[in-house]
């Protein structure tokens, strides 16, 4: 089967997946739950984030958070960059909202240990030029996770894509260095779908706002102008707590 179609069938049986248990994680900002699903006799976990559960911020529309992180996997799809788990907007026991497959993971091994082996950076580096283009406003260290086959995997996208820059992360390690070119071309290709609103970009675009999708496709160009991995800049560019 090929990655592709695995994560097609991840979506449909978090879709289908029949709620078991739900238990809230105390230490999230927001309401945020760890699910226990089952779908044609599979038992499985997700990460259950509902609109009901989302506490109101100055700067991001009210309610839109889950819709977000579906957004971030559905634009990770569009690149061809499937590194965020599986992700569905659908009803749970709280109410519609955000599903995604849990990834088995070591919570020590977080960023800033990733980030000193060597066969890790490219995934990391990777990570950095979509969070420019998604405008991720809180990449945290803890929001890498590594699973027991050395892959790694981006999670907590809700605060991403406002059509005011506001990214706040801590993979700044490799800014003004070269982006590789494919990655570049990537970028390029989603953009001009987004742009273009080609069918295979309508799940993405969808999921915001016009004016939201318009400055994504801005950043991609200044991206593919620049041809470096970005720099902090003068607002704040560092997210709380790093971890």
């Amino acid at each position: 089967m090929s990655e592709a179609a695995g994560f097609q069938e991840a979506e449909e049986l978090l879709l289908q997946g029949e709620f078991q248990d739900c238990r809230s994680l105390w230490y999230s900002s927001n309401y945020v739950y760890l699910a226990t699903l089952c779908a044609d006799t599979r038992q499985f976990a997700a990460v259950y984030k509902p609109l009901r559960g989302e506490n109101p911020l100055w700067d991001f529309p009210d309610g839109t958070l889950y819709r977000r992180e579906v957004a971030a996997y559905r634009l990770s799809r569009l690149l061809g960059w499937e590194f965020i788990p599986p992700t569905v907007v659908r009803d749970g026991p709280q109410g519609v909202g955000a599903v995604q497959l849990f990834v088995q993971h070591d919570s020590q091994l977080h960023y800033f240990e990733q980030r000193e082996v060597p066969e890790l950076v490219p995934q990391l580096q990777r990570m950095a030029v979509f969070d420019y283009v998604a405008n991720n406003a809180d990449r945290k260290g803890g929001h890498c996770l590594l699973d027991q086959h050395g892959r790694v995997w981006g999670i907590d996208h809700g605060l991403c894509f406002h059509a005011q820059y506001k990214m706040r992360t801590v993979i700044w390690d490799w800014a003004e260095e070269a982006i590789p070119g494919e990655w570049l071309d990537d970028v390029a290709r989603a953009a001009a779908a987004i742009e273009a609103h080609d069918p295979t970009a309508a799940a993405f675009v969808s999921l915001l706002e016009p004016g939201e999708a318009l400055a994504l496709v801005g950043r991609a160009r200044q991206l593919i102008e620049s041809g470096h991995f970005p720099t902090p800049g003068p607002h704040r560019s560092y997210p709380w707590p790093l971890v």
